[in-house]
């Protein structure tokens, strides 16, 4: 997917640092139209796990409206953290860290969390694993919200997904912590959201 002239100036600046360093795996339009909205509403710290070049950042901060509000995003690989950070460098409202995201663990607890389900690239971690419902659900604060995109639609429960039983997906929309809802951004395409009770 390729940046478009209606695209905040944000957003259009990660496409380009994107673009650079030959990524071409990012939040899409639809989720980071998604992601802009919610940061919208929220004060306080917004994290997000798995910064790729930025674009899913950039889309955070394009709906940011206080000057309180703040993202932290921890990106594993070193040259993709050095060029997300190149889209903020000027922004006192933006992080980017070169690291695992357990480093932020201790930044939170987070009005907003963003991650990818991990089903595109096996997570965030150094070890590959992905992050379920029980290593991020005290990183939320009450009230706050959690997005996982990057999840194939699925009609039926419980929730398949190449051949098996989507024990992610599964975890996030039963946890009694959370209440939460499936939404399909595109044909292709749906994000979990959920808020802490």
């Amino acid at each position: 997917m390729s940046a478009s002239p209606d695209l905040p100036d944000v957003v259009e600046r990660a496409f380009a640092v994107s673009r650079r360093a030959g990524y071409v795996s990012f939040c899409r339009n639809e989720t980071g139209r998604l992601l802009a909205m919610l940061a919208a509403t929220r004060d306080g710290t917004m994290a997000e796990f798995g910064t790729g070049c930025g674009v899913g950042t950039a889309w955070l901060r394009s709906g940011v409206r206080g000057e309180k509000a703040r993202i932290v995003t921890a990106e594993l690989d070193p040259r993709l953290a050095r060029a997300a950070a190149e889209i903020f460098v000027d922004d006192d409202q933006v992080e980017v860290l070169a690291a695992d995201w357990s480093t932020l663990l201790d930044k939170g607890p987070f009005s907003l969390l963003f991650l990818d389900s991990g089903q595109a690239d096996g997570g965030w971690s150094s070890d590959g694993s992905e992050v379920g419902v029980d290593a991020v659900a005290d990183l939320v604060e009450d009230g706050g919200i959690v997005v996982l995109d990057d999840f194939t639609p699925c009609e039926g429960w419980p929730p398949i997904t190449y051949g098996r039983v989507d024990s992610l997906r599964e975890q996030w929309l039963t946890d009694e912590r959370f209440t939460a809802v499936e939404v399909m951004v595109a044909p292709d395409a749906a994000t979990i959201i959920a808020t802490k009770r």
